[in-house]
């Protein structure tokens, strides 16, 4: 694999994946909801963790801005705190869904403990990262 081609497979595609997952999953009326047997909290916590882990790497990682890298973990939170509050709002429009401050708190709690968490892996495992990612 080239360089940016293992930074595109383990770090940007799982967050364009997971980005358009989580939108098309709110984006469906409740009633065609899979019904699963966790906390609705705790399902935004895990979306906006999963989501603001990826974006945290994915502005490291990239080349064509190097001053966000400058302000990684703070562009971070931002980005998925605005689109976790667009996302409620959206959820307004959409048969059977609702828009919840709590919601978007969880969504909150979970960007900012994701972004940590990748702060941490990048810190603690830079030069294995940058060896397995080739760059």
């Amino acid at each position: 694999m080239k360089n940016n081609s293992r930074v595109f497979v383990f770090i940007y595609l799982p967050l364009i994946i997971h980005w358009v997952t989580i939108f098309i999953l709110t984006s469906l009326p409740s009633e065609k909801l899979p019904s699963v047997e966790i906390s609705d909290k705790f399902n935004h916590f895990l979306a906006f963790f999963v989501l603001a882990f990826f974006l945290n790497l994915t502005l490291k990682y990239q080349t064509k801005y190097p001053s966000f890298k400058k302000n990684v973990l703070l562009i971070t939170i931002i980005v998925a705190a605005v689109y976790g509050l667009l996302d409620e709002l959206h959820q307004l429009l959409v048969p059977g869904r609702s828009a919840e401050v709590l919601d978007w708190i969880a969504d909150f709690a979970g960007a900012l403990t994701g972004s940590l968490l990748a702060e941490f892996v990048y810190k603690r495992f830079n030069l294995a990262l940058n060896n397995f990612l080739r760059v």
